[in-house]
């Protein structure tokens, strides 16, 4: 695997900003030289940097996404390119280009992350006030955990790189970590950033709560159910600033961004930061290719009053009667979803489900079914809960990356999508990957 690292050119900037004046501006790339995070400036153009990778058409623009929900079983794909059915088949190929470009993408953010945690912390500047200075170093570790986070789940050990990649000969020779050590660098780096974050409310840069909420979606996914219910208690407690927004299609109609509803949100101005993902979506009449689709499955079970309630927004029909998805409604500038307060009442839910905790886990659930425009559930026993929160789950986050990763999370994938190969529960290392670095091995089965 080889890396170049990315120059970030310096622009004059205001000495403060807003969220969104912070990342409209689409940082310059080139070959490095020595210098280049020496001041404030610098240094914020650095971090603005790691938003703008995290937010590429690689990684949380389009193609990591995509893995997320392809590989489910609500999208259909109309298009002619195999690549894609790939995922729809779980027969994924080593030489597939959206597994190589999500992969070429989470390691941009990774060395963009190791530049800012290497360099910043070394910034004699008077402008950059330690508490400042300390915030970008903690965004940056929230970053880099958020990459190896989807690094492991989506194919388990990976090579881990924490310092900053100087030459393209660097990160050769570095040989994948198991998935548990892969894990436990992601909890490394949320452990490092959350004293150094505030403790406020911004929906598009890394804070106190925003470590909160990916803690308790990484202590989810490592079975450790006290904890993912005592991380998403802390941020479902600031019932102020987090709220489930009703109907369902409040934080995302109208074009509308930064909603309550959100914890994170990836921003793009449709100028200097552009994302293409609905276009994949939309259909012709709106610009798109509509080359994404509901299926029927999910169609009839989101239309289905009692199952989708006023969920049915994320489905909608065009001029030819075809149903497209209607969550990115934006040709170029959709945000993009990456944590939200309703997966935190459905991570809580089935931490308490797991714990026996039925009638608390109940309440959660019927918090999100509430939001829908549902009736209460009742269910009786653990099983029939876990159960009812995961059809939950399938309908809340149909089109963003959950899906996939929940159930193999869950050991479900056999029983829901007949994928009875474990070794299919990881995708390939991209091939182009094992090529250039002879260090690095194939996952099992491919």
């Amino acid at each position: 695997m080889k890396t170049i690292l990315y120059f970030l050119v310096l622009l004059l900037l205001t000495t403060s900003f807003s969220c969104s004046k912070f990342l409209e501006v689409k940082p310059k790339e080139s070959i490095s030289d020595q210098q280049t995070i020496f001041d404030k400036t610098s240094s914020e153009q650095a971090v603005r940097g790691v938003y703008s990778a995290i937010a590429d058409g690689g990684y949380y623009g389009t193609s990591f996404q995509s893995i997320g929900y392809l590989s489910g079983d609500n999208v259909q794909w109309t298009g002619s390119q195999s690549q894609v059915q790939e995922f729809i088949n779980h027969k994924v190929s080593p030489d597939n280009s959206t597994i190589s470009s999500a992969w070429s993408a989470i390691y941009r953010v990774i060395n963009r992350a190791n530049q800012v945690i290497s360099k910043v912390a070394v910034v004699n500047d008077p402008l950059l006030t330690e508490a400042y200075k300390n915030q970008l170093i903690g965004e940056a570790y929230f970053a880099r955990a958020l990459a190896y986070f989807d690094l492991a789940r989506t194919w388990g050990g990976v090579p881990i790189i924490t310092k900053p990649t100087l030459t393209t000969a660097d990160n050769s020779g570095i040989e994948r970590s198991s998935q548990d050590d892969t894990y436990a660098q992601v909890l490394s780096d949320l452990q490092a950033a959350e004293p150094l974050l505030p403790l406020t409310t911004n929906r598009f840069r890394a804070s106190r709560n925003t470590v909160w909420a990916l803690k308790a979606r990484y202590y989810l996914y490592r079975k450790d159910w006290t904890n993912a219910e005592t991380y998403a208690s802390k941020v479902i407690a600031d019932a102020t600033t987090y709220q489930v927004v009703s109907p369902y299609s409040s934080f995302f109609a109208g074009n509308v961004k930064g909603t309550v509803e959100s914890i994170f949100e990836i921003y793009y101005n449709g100028s200097t930061e552009t994302n293409g993902h609905g276009g994949q979506w939309l259909p012709q009449t709106s610009g798109g290719t509509r080359q994404w689709a509901p299926n029927d499955a999910f169609v009839a079970l989101v239309n289905n009053p009692l199952i989708g309630g006023n969920r049915s927004a994320l489905v909608a029909k065009d001029n030819q009667n075809r149903w497209y998805g209607n969550l990115y409604r934006s040709i170029n500038a959709s945000p993009s979803y990456v944590l939200r307060i309703a997966e935190l009442y459905l991570i809580r839910a089935e931490a308490r489900a797991l714990k026996n905790d039925l009638p608390a886990a109940l309440s959660d659930l019927n918090a999100v079914r509430t939001r829908a425009g549902l009736s209460n559930l009742v269910a009786s026993t653990q099983t029939e809960l876990l159960l009812a929160i995961e059809n939950e789950r399938r309908i809340e986050f149909a089109f963003e990356p959950h899906r996939w990763f929940d159930l193999v999370r869950t050991g479900r994938a056999a029983a829901v999508l007949n994928v009875t190969d474990p070794n299919k529960y990881l995708l390939p290392v991209p091939s182009q990957q094992i090529l250039l670095d002879k260090a690095l091995t194939q996952n099992p089965g491919y």
